[in-house]
């Protein structure tokens, strides 16, 4: 890799850093759309596992102008020891999101398609935190709170993404290594 993409790559990363950073201040500081506020405090697992991974989703409009929506998803560790775990997803964006665990695809992290409903294909899930304030499947996390799935996982690499509609498709994914 040349110094000049080096240089680009490592501008684009700090621009999105920062960007993602002052959308999740300011959201914060503004509480969630609706009249919500941010009341995430009173919305957490009872019983989580020893290992608990705090995942981040989030979305502020679209990018630079375009038709791209600017959604976000990330993960406070990259890697967790094999065995029970617990994912807690905390929405501070002002859209509906949810949190889903699938293996990553041969392919890589984000790659699967999206049909034209806007959605991947979620038969190799392992598990949903989509119920707003509570455990597993739901409707989606409601701006300013949180859902929360309690899994085993053995050895592996997996996608965390959202599956709401073209969510995925924008972006909205990281992966985790279980070791």
């Amino acid at each position: 890799m040349s110094r000049r993409t080096r240089e680009v790559l490592l501008v684009a990363v700090a621009v999105t850093v920062l960007t993602i950073a002052s959308v999740i201040v300011f959201v914060a500081a503004s509480g969630a759309g609706n009249g919500q506020s941010l009341s995430l405090a009173n919305c957490q697992p009872r019983h989580p596992a020893t290992t608990q991974v705090n995942v981040t989703l989030g979305d502020g409009g679209s990018m630079m102008g375009g038709s791209s929506m600017m959604v976000w998803l990330s993960a406070d560790t990259a890697s967790a020891p094999a065995g029970t775990v617990t994912f807690v997803a905390s929405n501070f964006g002002r859209l509906n999101h949810e949190l889903l665990i699938l293996p990553v695809p041969s392919d890589g992290r984000g790659t699967r398609p999206a049909g034209t409903n806007g959605k991947i294909d979620e038969s190799s899930s392992l598990g949903e935190a989509s119920l707003t304030c509570g455990s597993g499947v739901g409707n989606g996390i409601s701006p300013g709170t949180r859902s929360w799935v309690t899994m085993n996982l053995t050895p592996g690499t997996y996608e965390l993404l959202c599956d709401i509609p073209w969510h995925y498709a924008n972006g909205m994914f990281t992966t985790i290594t279980v070791r």
